[in-house]
């Protein structure tokens, strides 16, 4: 291989995906449509796209997944693989937005939106005067710097938010996996904090109300 191996996988939404880059080469990736089963698939997933560029776990020199917005569950498994994977392995393994690979390979002002249902969605900017960390919104209810700036818009609702900002609309054209795994190298480096989820949204399922049950004895 002609540079460090970067291995990548996903399941923040509806999908498994999983990146083998050397270097900046992309070696091998798949990704598979899913609405459940990752945590059954993901792994089995891993090793195909490992097989399939010749290598084995032994031979990577760093993980990265994607860390959400997303689905909790979906985030909850890749994110407990990484972490796992990464301590088994003795590399590091780098936690990354999925709001900021999309975002990836753009140059000026990005403005990246993910799908958070429910009419919201998921934004961050990148490059802008006043950076906007990732924040849940709506259209009603863009960020006030965000107005005027005149950003790429790439992702859900793309065109409508780039009505609103003057700005233009683009499409990221790499694949999840691979766009974590190239950001992931582009950070270099052998420290990194642990991959955590990005959860923005509190979980739908609350504790329940009612008292425990009294345990007689």
């Amino acid at each position: 291989m002609a540079g460090p191996l970067t291995f990548a996988f996903d399941t923040s939404g509806p999908h498994c995906a999983a990146a083998l880059l050397s270097g900046e080469t992309l070696v091998a990736a798949a990704c598979e449509e899913m609405a459940r089963g990752q945590a059954e698939r993901l792994m089995d997933l891993c090793a195909e796209v490992l097989h399939a560029g010749g290598i084995g776990w032994s031979d990577l020199d760093r993980l990265a997944v994607g860390i959400g917005p997303g689905n909790f569950t979906g985030l909850r498994i890749s994110v407990a693989a990484a972490r796992g994977l990464a301590l088994g392995l003795g590399v590091p393994a780098i936690g990354v937005s999925n709001l900021e690979a999309q975002a990836f390979g753009f140059d000026g002002p990005v403005v990246s939106t993910l799908d958070a249902r429910r009419d919201h969605f998921y934004l961050q900017s990148f490059g802008t005067a006043d950076p906007v960390a990732p924040v849940l919104c709506d259209l009603a209810a863009l960020p006030a710097g965000l107005r005027g700036t005149a950003p790429l818009c790439v992702g859900h609702r793309a065109a409508e938010i780039a009505e609103q900002t003057s700005g233009s609309i683009g499409r990221q054209t790499l694949p999840v996996a691979e766009t974590i795994a190239r950001v992931a190298f582009a950070r270099g480096g052998d420290r990194h904090p642990r991959p955590a989820p990005l959860y923005i949204r509190p979980a739908d399922a609350a504790p329940a109300r009612d008292k425990p049950p009294v345990i007689l004895s």
